[in-house]
């Protein structure tokens, strides 16, 4: 591979006059997203209707664009799919693990997990009625709480708030220490920070394309399982392409002899189409430069910030090497400070109940847009612009 360097503006459109610090939760357009979809549009569906099946590749296409997910998290061709949502995803893992320990009765999560994971362990247990049981201790408390009664412990890698990471491969060892099955959420580190799924040895990893993999709007999920036990996993959603011969109609569920098993329903062929066109962009980029580069914008940014805003404090681990590509501040005023922020061109996030996230893509950031975001930053907080009533209005999406 010929590496590239850091960062590679020219291939995103990032609007004019704007710093964009949200990445981590919606990734920025590749350039060569909408010319992407118009040729499905027009020319594969336009032109080929439903011949594209097959003469544009589309049955292929989740497959091809799992493996290139594949590429960056460390794990073989073949054992990653897309298609669905990443909560469908964390339920099919879930289900599948549980089959896998049927004489244990508890899932071990944490509270900081992202809600919609727990909800979805929350709604498996209430379907399945056996006595299940959900655990979440505090994230600093799990590893102590991977006892033999535990049939799965399903963790996020990088929480969603702070940013703080779970150490996988120690947890993944304890998890099977203790005769556990190990699922790995990776909504936060998928084109974030390296993952090394071969080395970890996890079971089960899932997670979403539209942040650091800038795949758009309600871009497919994916879904990885380890290659030496596919073949005995059984899926709780049988779906008709998961089944090993979708075309041979017949009558009973025979799932497919690789991690296309997990696939669910028709893929979405426009969104993944554009997913494919933004995974170019890492063409020659070495997950170890993006991650030095990562901490280093990470890293200015938090001098310049705390330097010029006393009163905003950092909610993230302090050691750049125990949290994702995000940094997050607590300030009780954070919802209007961040829709000052983003009047003035400086996008990032908030979260209840106090939390101004910040994210970091190497990919389109360079040193220069981390420090003239601290210097808004400085303004909207320290000459309390965020006071404004008209910054106090809560939208539905934060």
């Amino acid at each position: 591979m010929v590496r590239v360097s850091l960062p590679r503006k020219e291939l995103f459109d990032i609007p004019q006059g704007v710093i964009y610090l949200d990445g981590n939760s919606l990734g920025v357009l590749p350039k060569g997203a909408a010319a992407r979809a118009t040729q499905v549009i027009e020319n594969e569906w336009g032109n080929q209707l439903i011949k594209a099946w097959n003469t544009a590749g589309w049955m292929a296409l989740p497959q091809v664009v799992g493996d290139r997910i594949a590429d960056l998290l460390g794990a073989p061709s073949g054992s990653v799919a897309t298609g669905d949502t990443l909560s469908i995803k964390v339920y099919q893992a879930l289900a599948a693990a549980l089959k896998m320990r049927p004489d244990r009765r508890v899932i071990l999560s944490d509270n900081g997990n992202f809600p919609s994971d727990l909800y979805m362990a929350q709604g498996l247990i209430e379907t399945i009625d056996k006595g299940y049981e959900l655990r979440t201790p505090a994230p600093e408390n799990v590893i102590d709480a991977i006892t033999e009664d535990i049939a799965v412990v399903m963790l996020t890698q990088v929480d969603y708030r702070s940013g703080r990471m779970h150490d996988m491969r120690a947890i993944t060892e304890k998890a099977h220490a203790m005769g556990a099955v190990m699922i790995w959420d990776l909504a936060h580190s998928a084109g974030a920070v390296p993952v090394d799924l071969t080395a970890s040895n996890a079971e089960f990893a899932v997670g979403c394309s539209y942040k650091y993999l800038n795949g758009g709007p309600g871009a497919p999920a994916f879904i990885y399982v380890r290659p030496d036990i596919v073949d005995t996993i059984k899926p709780a959603l049988s779906g008709w392409l998961g089944h090993d011969a979708p075309f041979a109609m017949e009558l009973d569920y025979r799932p497919a002899m690789s991690t296309e098993r997990m696939r669910v329903g028709t893929p979405p062929i426009l969104q993944l189409a554009v997913l494919q066109d933004a995974l170019e962009a890492w063409d020659g980029v070495a997950m170890e430069d993006l991650r030095a580069a990562s901490i280093a914008l990470s890293e200015t940014f938090i001098r310049e910030v705390e330097a010029r805003c006393p009163t905003l404090t950092l909610a993230s681990p302090r050691d750049p090497h125990q949290r994702g590509s995000q940094v997050s501040f607590a300030f009780e005023n954070g919802y209007p400070a961040m829709q000052a922020l983003i009047e003035r061109g400086v996008i990032g996030d908030f979260r209840a109940p106090n939390i101004m996230r910040f994210g970091f893509t190497p990919l389109y950031l360079d040193e220069k847009d981390v420090v003239a975001a601290a210097e808004i930053i400085e303004d909207v907080i320290n000459n309390d612009i965020w006071r404004d009533p008209k910054y106090h209005s809560v939208s539905r999406v934060t």
